[in-house]
């Protein structure tokens, strides 16, 4: 018998097995899947490296700083700006602290005054101040009512705010709690938005190679859960002192129904093979448009070139939501869009794939943080939806519950 069984090999479920290995505790991972990561997973299709769904790391993450070695990551970075497409061109929006020859080209940017720019930089420094602990418990509203407390113009939400925050929420309306924009500010002022050479699931297979041999066990998939055992769907009951869950929500709630299902947020990525980057730049792409169904665009062979095989580029674009549209004509569609964008040589990129996630983030508002939660007897529940709805939140999650549990031991 294993006093601890962890169901989910995603980043929660793999932090909290990290933690309670580096204490000297043994413990095993029940994984339903063929690969650890849970919703960080990567594919290699025609020797592109397809994440699933547009993701990116912010290497300011203090629970990922603790636990993974980004020199083995070999992480790319993003240039601190975007482009946004706004009165049918492309302009330069920069982080003036990080690009500062760009300074002038933000400025001239038709997508907000001076005064919006400025507001950028007062933004900066509120999300910046006091700790961590202290900006979840700040006043919450949504973020779109806190934008708009801040002074920002209905011009520079609609353009450039959006998009931007909009692409990192999967939240068009930005709905989002306004603590949550105000983190997310925080971890790009005093990090970088980065992807790993190998792809996303660089992430938790290097977490799980930090195990001993044997810990995660693929292919076990967990029928129910009950005080002090669970049963496998082969039948088998495992008898143990301690469970966590940490599957996605949905999942958690069908081990768990007390649990409850939580709004989710849905997106669609469509990978294209080009022979030439739009771009030359490993920046996003934001539409500044207020119409149609491409939220951003990027080149992740601009960012990392291992994304895309030698002499071609990898084009992923988000589309928020889950469209009714049947794929090709989605596809088609997005392609048209493309057309007005960087010209004809649209028609010449090869659809790879797409990926419709319709529970690609928890949805949460007011965003209660409740960690470490046991919610029976020596059953606990640890994943994003717990804290807040990013790779650090899944991370944090695990790693509070491991201390609790090391705690009552």
């Amino acid at each position: 018998m294993s006093e601890i069984i962890i169901i989910g090999a995603g980043l929660a479920g793999l932090t909290c097995a990290r933690r309670l290995h580096a204490a000297g505790v043994n413990c095993v991972v029940l994984e339903a899947g063929n690969a650890v990561g849970g919703r960080v997973r990567t594919d290699l299709v025609e020797g592109f490296r397809l994440d699933r769904g547009f993701q990116v790391f912010l290497t300011a993450y203090p629970t990922a700083r603790a636990w993974l070695d980004y020199e083995q990551l070999q992480l790319r970075t993003f240039a601190a700006g975007s482009r946004v497409r706004c009165d049918g061109a492309m302009h330069l929006v920069s982080d003036p602290w990080r690009e500062p020859l760009a300074l002038w080209a933000t400025l001239r940017a038709p997508v907000g005054s001076l005064a919006d720019k400025v507001r950028i930089a007062t933004l900066r420094r509120a999300a910046r101040r006091g700790s961590l602990a202290e900006l979840w418990a700040r006043p919450e509203t949504t973020a779109l009512t806190a934008l708009r407390a801040h002074g920002f113009s209905e011009r520079m939400i609609e353009r450039f705010l959006r998009p931007w925050f909009g692409g990192i929420f999967l939240d068009r309306e930005l709905e989002t709690s306004s603590r949550m924009l105000e983190f997310v500010f925080r971890m790009l002022a005093e990090g970088h938005a980065a992807l790993p050479a190998a792809g996303m699931q660089a992430i938790p297979d290097q977490l799980a190679a930090g195990l001993p041999t044997g810990t995660v066990k693929l292919g076990a998939r967990v029928a129910r859960v009950e005080t002090g055992a669970l049963f496998l769907d082969s039948g088998e009951r495992i008898a143990t002192r301690h469970i966590v869950v940490a599957t996605e929500n949905a999942g958690a709630a069908a081990l768990l129904p007390e649990v409850g299902v939580p709004k989710w947020r849905a997106t669609t990525t469509i990978y294209f093979a080009a022979a030439k980057s739009p771009l030359g730049a490993p920046m996003l792409v934001l539409n500044g448009e207020g119409r149609g169904y491409v939220n951003n665009l990027v080149v992740l062979s601009d960012v990392a070139p291992s994304y895309a095989p030698a002499g071609l580029a990898l084009v992923a674009v988000s589309v928020l939501g889950d469209p009714t549209l049947e794929e090709r004509a989605l596809v088609e569609r997005v392609r048209e869009e493309l057309r007005a964008w960087f010209g004809d040589v649209v028609a010449d990129w090869r659809w790879l794939r797409s990926y419709r996630l319709p529970w690609a983030l928890p949805a949460r508002m007011p965003l209660v943080r409740k960690q470490p939660v046991e919610v029976r007897p020596g059953v606990w529940i640890a994943g994003d939806g717990r804290a807040s709805a990013s790779i650090q939140g899944a991370m944090e999650s695990g790693e509070a519950v491991a201390l609790e549990i090391l705690r009552t031991k």
